[in-house]
């Protein structure tokens, strides 16, 4: 122990040079390595709670408004959306109850939207946690999916307020379908932004053709018109990847579970079928994008 500590810096840096290399994370593969890295996230839970609160603090620091002004981004698309969308090009009078319809699909796109956005840039956002210690990088995009569904949970309310207001809330099963968009979200989501997280790390470009995509993917899901229009415009080869495409069964969903039944809308066929399917087809999308991901992070450190 003396000698290891009047060891001189030349020799203590040699010695470690003899040292051989120690991977600090998991080296299982397969189902296994998944399940140790979620025992390992599991065991750092309180952590991602701390980092989900200073995700969520750091959006809004001395700014007076606070966790209010997670509301004004999407009020004002809703208020956008429906005066210029619904009043002016006339899309209200094709669609019952135009402003919850709007609100709804924007809802649960905007979790989808958060959770990618900011999962892709988490690593790089937390550089210096990934150069200093170890720990499960996973934690840093599942933070991300921590600080949208705050967001959402805000939307939520003033989503739910607005439907029992206007009358198209009602208790009954469809709001199941609610709950299964939750899942896909959630699902495709962590999926999507643990593999861009990822990748960001080597080719930072990805964090800014995502902003494009995101705003694409909006316009190209049933928010803003009907999927009975879509479905008048594109090729039934087309509609088919169009409709069974996550983000339209999760778009629907919602609006199946609060605006369909008091507004005359017609349901997509066999949309908790195709639902289920996606879903199912998300947990295998995650379990590829955590095994990428797990193959990524050894360079993480050094890419930063």
């Amino acid at each position: 122990m003396a000698g290891s500590a009047l060891e001189s810096p030349a020799a203590r840096a040699a010695r470690l040079q003899d040292e051989p290399w120690q991977y600090a994370g998991g080296s299982s593969k397969g189902v296994t390595g998944t399940v140790a890295s979620v025992r390992e996230i599991w065991a750092q839970r309180r952590l991602l709670g701390l980092l989900t609160s200073r995700e969520l603090k750091s959006r809004y620091k001395d700014s007076a408004g606070g966790f209010l002004w997670s509301l004004a981004k999407p009020l004002t698309q809703l208020f956008i959306y429906y005066l210029v969308i619904g009043q002016f090009l006339g899309a209200a009078r094709n669609i019952d109850n135009f402003a919850v319809y709007i609100f709804a699909g924007l809802t649960i796109y905007t979790l989808f939207s958060e959770i990618v956005g900011a999962g892709t840039g988490s690593i790089i956002a937390n550089a210096g946690l990934v150069k200093k210690v170890y720990l499960p990088r996973e934690i840093f995009p599942l933070a991300a999916v921590g600080s949208a569904l705050f967001n959402f949970v805000v939307q939520m309310v003033i989503l739910l307020v607005a439907a029992g207001i206007i009358g198209t809330l009602s208790f009954g099963p469809q709001l199941l379908f609610g709950l299964g968009s939750l899942v896909l979200i959630l699902i495709w989501g962590t999926a999507i932004a643990l593999l861009l997280g990822a990748l960001n790390v080597y080719l930072r470009d990805i964090q800014y053709l995502v902003e494009v995509v995101l705003l694409l993917l909006m316009w190209a899901s049933p928010i803003l018109y009907s999927w009975q229009q879509a479905a008048s415009v594109l090729p039934q080869w087309l509609l088919e990847i169009y409709v069974n495409s996550p983000i339209t069964l999760a778009v629907l969903g919602f609006q199946e579970a609060f605006w369909s039944e008091a507004s005359n809308g017609v349901p997509l066929p066999h949309l908790a079928l195709r639902m289920l399917i996606a879903a199912a087809i998300g947990v295998l999308a995650l379990f590829g994008a955590q095994r990428v991901f797990s193959r990524l992070q050894g360079d993480f450190a050094q890419e930063l």
